[in-house]
Order: C-alpha cells, then sequence, then structure tokens
C-alpha cells in the first residue's frame, strides 16, 4: 500500500509575479520538484496538497501548475470564501479540475465566523454535490468545528490537524503547555460518522522531541476512538518546518513498534485513499 501525506504545503519564492499574501516563519520556498524530492528521499509516494491560504488565500493556480508538472503525485485541496458570491461555480470549476480531492473551510483564520454563515452552508452543501470532502481547519474552536459538522451531516468532513492548536515554532523549555488539551472534544467528536480525522502535525505537540516517544499515548486515544480505517496520517510540512525536518515528520510513523503493519498501512495511505477516492501513481 503507498503512503500517502494527507498535507502538504507546496510554494514557490514570493515575487512580484506570484506575490504571498502574508510571509510566515517558513523556508524562502518549497515548490514542487522540491517536494517531490523530499517525498521521494523518505519513501512517501505521493501527498494531498492544500494550497497554501497564508500565501495564496483562495488562488490555488501555483497547486494546478504543480499538479500537471507531477500529476501523479498530488491531490489537490483548495480553500473556498464563504463570502464568494460565485460558490457554487467556484466548486463545480473545482471539480472540473485534473487532480482535484477536496475543498477546505478554515474557521481559525477569522475567529468571529459564525459556523451558522450562511456561506459555510453553501459550501457545505455544494461539496457534498459533487462529491468532495470538505477539509476544515478549527484548531483551537473545536466547538464551532462542531456545529458546522452537525448542521451538515449529508457533508463529509475531514478535521485538520487532530483538531488540535500545534505550534509553529519550538515550544521553549519550562513553558506551561498542555498540547492534548482539548483531545476530550476531538474524541466526542469521533461519535459523528460524517467527519474523519487527520492525525496530520502530531510530532509538534511533543515535548520532549525526536522520535517524539510521548505523542503515542494521546494518539492511541485518537486510535482507539475514531478507528484506523479514519485517521489519515500527515506532515503538515512545510507549516511545521520551524520544529521538524519532513524526514522527521514520517520516520516516528514507518519505525515505530507502536503500529502493527496493517494498522501503519492503514493509517499512512489505506486512510487517505478511501476519503479522497486518490492514490499516487507513477
Amino acid at each position: 500500500m503507498p503512503i500517502i501525506d494527507s498535507q502538504v504545503h507546496v510554494y514557490e519564492a514570493n515575487t512580484p509575479a506570484r506575490p504571498w499574501a502574508t510571509t510566515p516563519n517558513w523556508p524562502p520556498h518549497v515548490n514542487g520538484d522540491e517536494m517531490v524530492a523530499a517525498m521521494d528521499a523518505v519513501g512517501v509516494d505521493g501527498g494531498i496538497f492544500v494550497s497554501s491560504f497564508s500565501m495564496y488565500q483562495f488562488d490555488a493556480s501555483y497547486a494546478i501548475e504543480v499538479q500537471r508538472a507531477h500529476p501523479g503525485k498530488f491531490g489537490l485541496v483548495k480553500p473556498i470564501n464563504p463570502d464568494a458570491p460565485d460558490i457554487p461555480d467556484i466548486i463545480a470549476d473545482w471539480k472540473a479540475t485534473a487532480g482535484t480531492v477536496g475543498v477546505r473551510i478554515m474557521l481559525t483564520h477569522e475567529p468571529q465566523r459564525d459556523p451558522s454563515h450562511p456561506g459555510l452552508a453553501i459550501i457545505a452543501r455544494e461539496a457534498a454535490r459533487h462529491n468532495f470532502p470538505i477539509n476544515l481547519l478549527t484548531w483551537d474552536r473545536i466547538e464551532a468545528g462542531t456545529t458546522l459538522i452537525d448542521a451538515n451531516p449529508n457533508t463529509r468532513f475531514v478535521l485538520d490537524h487532530l483538531g488540535i492548536l500545534q505550534p509553529r515554532e519550538p515550544v521553549a523549555p519550562g513553558t506551561a503547555w498542555e498540547p492534548w488539551a482539548d483531545l476530550p472534544a476531538v474524541l466526542e467528536l469521533a461519535k459523528r460518522d460524517n467527519v474523519v480525522i487527520k492525525v496530520s502535525g502530531a510530532c509538534t505537540l511533543s515535548k520532549v522531541g525526536y522520535p517524539y516517544g510521548d505523542i503515542w499515548e494521546p494518539l492511541a486515544r485518537v486510535f482507539d476512538a475514531w478507528g484506523m480505517d479514519r485517521c489519515l496520517w500527515g506532515t503538515d510540512w512545510t507549516r511545521a518546518n520551524a520544529v521538524l525536518s519532513y524526514e522527521q515528520g514520517v520516520k516516528p510513523f514507518v519505525e515505530t513498534d507502536r503500529l502493527s503493519d496493517s494498522d501503519r498501512a492503514m493509517l499512512m495511505g489505506g486512510a487517505c485513499t478511501k476519503v479522497y477516492n486518490w492514490s499516487p501513481s507513477s
């Protein structure tokens, strides 16, 4: 079974031709060729390429370019603007674009956004119409995400990054920090059958560093509550770059003895193929 990273961000350098909307603490560029090389170096066969909102907002044109250059390597996910007047057309056009596998809603970028916002309901309806799962970033707002999921039972959701706020830089030693504080709410959300969970960026929640031995007990609770066929491993690289290398995001899951071979195959590829109806090809 192939290894599929359920979330990677790929982008080119900040230039006037394609300027970034913001400048996060990421490398100056991780373009398509560089991301493919990083995956190949550690045996990752493909990835779900989530177009970076930090750099490109709702414009996924660079993702389309990369997919054309590496058509078997990436499935594409595009953020959708709930305030756009033509959401049905946007999602229909995205569905007709080669390599697309889903869309994304980010409740965290607009904390004031009410989950009952009418644009979100339209996105949910149109995503279901086109058989697109919605990738939902709702870390630090798990209650709002739960409300949105419950309001749209016929729509499939993919909970980004364990639903848990993750650091973008190393946490200083001695800092009072409880990375798994929202875990009970995440486990409760597992009762909904229209949502699966990305086990992405999990290594950034470690207090002890590589190879992140302290993440396995809370992850075991996630696996038990959600079921391995509803858990999608991923790195969230390059967002996690300041905390760990791409190799460090992959190897702990490949090498751990906490997973059986069958569980590892499901977590690191099988569930992703099932959710997105996509797998990498040569």
